[in-house]
């Protein structure tokens, strides 16, 4: 593989800062309408109530067993429900999970192994694509920092004609949707870029180069504990103060988490 002729100017510059630009103007995430209004009767000694959806909201009351709920709105894995004496809170799905429905029977929240993925904090992964047009191999490991936020790192390898590269990075991960069976994710990071050009070439000298990246992706969670994953990204090698080098890639993997 050749290294290209630098260019004049900086695309992944203006990348990052729409990148930037799309974080903060992500908002937070609305809560979703439940499909329909119903009441839940509590079998628990008491069902406790918060004042937002998240475990760092305090508790506001306390509905006691035999009381009946009624389900209004769902965020992740909060519901907001509303007491026959017009008490609202944010209840866990943990603690609906052992209520009865009107017809005396347990209602299904939601399926747990999807609910595993949801929790999940630790992610390794493999996948093969395209570097430049050359085939790539990549490995990567993330751990989640928060329900939308992660952060990554990523090794890689290239096989070309002329050359054989090699590059790490670390990057800050974006997933705004990560509710969601099918969830599109932001990434951007730095790392280092290594290219050897072959013993065969004349004057062909090998570089070290520091390395900016910018990514989007989509996971897809399939079964059990993994998930399938592709995602596009623009590499920028510094080659040296007043030269640099962009890169296109295209991969597709699969990860396992826990």
């Amino acid at each position: 593989m050749t290294l290209p002729l630098p260019r004049a100017a900086h695309p992944l510059a203006c990348l990052a800062l729409a990148l930037a630009a799309a974080f903060a103007a992500v908002p937070a995430r609305a809560a979703d309408e439940a499909p329909r209004s119903e009441r839940l009767q509590v079998t628990d000694p008491y069902l406790e109530m918060r004042t937002g959806p998240g475990r760092g909201y305090p508790i506001h009351h306390v509905a006691a067993r035999s009381e009946w709920v009624e389900i209004s709105l769902r965020y992740t894995d909060w519901y907001k429900v509303r007491t026959e004496s017009g008490k609202e809170g944010w209840v866990h799905r943990r603690q609906l999970v052992t209520t009865l429905t009107e017809a005396g029977v347990s209602r299904s929240f939601r399926d747990i192994a999807f609910d595993d993925y949801l929790q999940r904090r630790v992610e390794f992964g493999a996948g093969w694509g395209h570097f430049k047009q050359e085939p790539m191999l990549k490995f990567w490991v993330g751990y989640k920092l928060s329900e939308s936020i992660g952060i990554e790192g990523t090794v890689g390898q290239v096989q070309g004609v002329f050359s054989g590269t090699s590059f790490w990075h670390v990057n800050l991960q974006l997933e705004p949707f990560s509710d969601q069976r099918i969830s599109p994710f932001f990434a951007a990071g730095v790392g280092n870029f290594r290219n050897i050009p072959n013993t065969s070439l004349v004057a062909a000298i090998p570089t070290d180069a520091k390395l900016a990246n910018a990514s989007v992706g989509v996971r897809y969670y399939l079964t059990e504990r993994f998930v399938l994953r592709a995602d596009y990204s623009i590499y920028t090698a510094f080659l040296n103060d007043t030269r640099s080098a962009e890169y296109r890639a295209l991969t597709g993997g699969l990860s396992f988490f826990f």
